[in-house]
């Protein structure tokens, strides 16, 4: 496995993207114009092989490349399950987002009227990161196949969630470009099992609309274990897969009064003792 504490992906001055460990220290995350020593890949990071200085110019998702479905898992937290007035599922629930739903740390959220006028909303989420292919893994092997962990932002449109609009199926209501804001920073398992008591917020122009904490125990359902390993039932889940592991109560669809996203909101999505990813809203 890879060896890293806090891995960031970023776009240097001159348009190549690298990788860098900020190590554990702090949990900020570098600015622009910020000088460090960047890899080409994870694996040669892990060796300290081949670094070159470079100027950071923007922070990506911190995923190893780019082109791979994003698995979403759905009702997750008793408590989302108590406010939808649905019951407890027997089996993580998934579907996928395509790979242009991938969005960066800091990057606007284009939004044209179609998704716009359809009731978009927010999900904060706890994301890991798969580190090599896997498949017919058990809960028990799954903890050896995650590289890391960071935070999501699953956008929806929740009028194509309706039954008379989806039947059943959430895929289009979630697979709009650019909605799958995930980062800034992924965590190693031994990093994110240090932290103590960690908490997955939202916050919405600066008001907590979500938050919970995260853990065995608590208001999640299925850990991550057991979701990669369900997924990887006679399927091939390939390394570097995003996975999205549920949001907790507090979703727009589901406060009174109902509060959906509008032009300019800004969405900030923080793991404590991971990193905050922030993103902004634009209506086109």
């Amino acid at each position: 496995m890879s060896k890293f504490s806090r891995l960031i992906r970023f776009e240097a001055q001159g348009g190549d993207i690298y990788f860098a460990d900020l190590g554990i220290e702090t949990t900020a995350v570098p600015a622009k114009g910020t000088q460090m020593k960047g890899y080409v890949s994870i694996d040669e990071l892990s060796s300290s092989k081949d670094g070159v200085e470079v100027t950071l110019e923007r922070l990506l998702a911190p995923v190893p490349w780019d082109g791979v479905p994003i698995y979403c898992v759905g009702l997750n937290y008793k408590s989302h399950a108590t406010e939808a007035k649905l019951t407890i599922p027997a089996a993580p629930p998934l579907w996928t987002k395509p790979a242009a739903a991938l969005a960066n740390p800091d990057e606007d959220i284009p939004m044209n009227k179609f998704c716009a006028t359809t009731l978009p909303d927010y999900e904060a989420e706890l994301v890991f990161i798969t580190s090599r292919n896997c498949k017919d893994i058990s809960p028990s092997e799954a903890s050896d196949y995650i590289l890391g962990y960071t935070a999501g932002n699953d956008l929806s449109c929740r009028l194509h969630q309706l039954p008379s609009q989806a039947g059943g199926q959430f895929f289009f209501a979630k697979a709009f470009d650019k909605f799958a804001p995930i980062g800034p920073v992924l965590v190693s398992p031994s990093v994110f099992a240090s932290i103590t008591n960690p908490k997955l917020i939202a916050r919405v122009n600066g008001k907590v609309r979500q938050e919970v904490t995260l853990g065995a125990g608590g208001d999640m359902i299925f850990m991550p274990a057991e979701i990669l390993s369900r997924m990887s039932q006679g399927t091939t889940i390939p390394a570097g897969t995003a996975v999205m592991t549920g949001t907790p109560a507090g979703v727009g669809a589901f406060m009174i009064p109902k509060t959906f996203l509008n032009n300019g909101d800004e969405i900030e999505v923080e793991v404590t003792g991971v990193g905050v990813l922030k993103n902004k809203i634009v209506f086109s």
